[in-house]
């Protein structure tokens, strides 16, 4: 019988030892076209394939009209497109990410203090303007010793003990001139941003004319006379004194401290009212923390 012999046995086991290979085989071949088609989809990809557009939120610029302007803050310059339909609130937080000051501590001027809720179209800012920040990083004012408000306060009381200052001799002799032919007009209680021309028409210490300009570009207040024009550092300026002149109240009488003590004051007389608290903002910019 075949059973006996072992030769239906052998031919048996032949047969499935050839069938077994035959399988691995077919297997492996898919797998290889299977790896292979893998690889060529991952080759594919990252030669051909285009990154994915991230969005991080916020609203597109695309098809607004835009304003490049230069912004300039601790001797830095930067330059920054922006819609011209956007708001000073909006600038803020562009110059937050160019800067890194945080928008509550930043004070942005052009021509004067720029109004959060306006638009840039609004205040007509054009191409290339300079527009100035002013403004302490947290790092900065955690570094200063004694707070400006603290020695502004301290000032301030001093100068509460005094006569006011318009009946005080050193000024009656420039305010018994009476007021300037050619001083610029004032609107009392009003608030205005700086012009863009000079403050003129006014007077100094000695009873000569004399005009304040205010380089916002180059952080810098010149004071020019018949004579020459000085160019103070705004940030060399410690304190600036106010008063209404007496019987002319839409007119202020002015002191810039350019040193420590009083005796350094420089002082201006007949400023018109209405820019009194943008000299003040603009000048002293620097030295208040918001």
């Amino acid at each position: 019988m075949a059973a006996q012999d072992g030769s239906e046995v052998v031919g048996m086991e032949a047969e499935v030892t050839q069938k077994v290979p035959e399988v691995l085989c077919e297997a492996a071949g898919q797998g290889d076209e299977a790896g292979s088609e893998a690889t060529s989809l991952t080759d594919g990809e990252s030669t051909s394939a285009e990154p994915a557009a991230v969005s991080n939120g916020e609203e597109s610029d695309e098809g607004k009209e835009m304003v490049e302007v230069k912004i300039i803050w601790n001797k830095n310059k930067y330059d920054l497109k922006i819609p011209l339909d956007g708001t000073g609130a909006k600038l803020k937080e562009k110059i937050h990410a160019l800067t890194g000051l945080p928008p509550a501590m930043q004070k942005v001027m052009y021509k004067g203090l720029l109004p959060e809720d306006k638009t840039l179209r609004e205040i007509k800012v054009t191409n290339g303007a300079k527009i100035m920040v002013v403004g302490s990083t947290i790092n900065d004012v955690l570094a200063v010793n004694t707070p400006k408000e603290v020695i502004q306060q301290e000032v301030k009381a001093e100068e509460n003990k005094k006569e006011p200052l318009c009946r005080q001799k050193q000024h009656r002799k420039v305010l018994d001139k009476g007021k300037p032919d050619d001083v610029m007009s004032s609107i009392k209680g009003a608030k205005e941003r700086l012009p863009t021309v000079p403050l003129s028409g006014m007077y100094n210490k000695s009873g000569g004319k004399v005009r304040l300009t205010f380089k916002l570009e180059q952080d810098q207040l010149w004071i020019g006379t018949k004579e020459r024009t000085e160019k103070i550092p705004m940030g060399s300026i410690k304190n600036v004194v106010t008063e209404p002149i007496e019987g002319h109240e839409d007119y202020h009488m002015m002191a810039f401290q350019l040193g420590p003590t009083e005796a350094s004051q420089y002082w201006v007389y007949w400023v018109p009212a209405q820019f009194v608290d943008a000299i003040k903002d603009t000048v002293l910019g620097k030295w208040q923390y918001f």
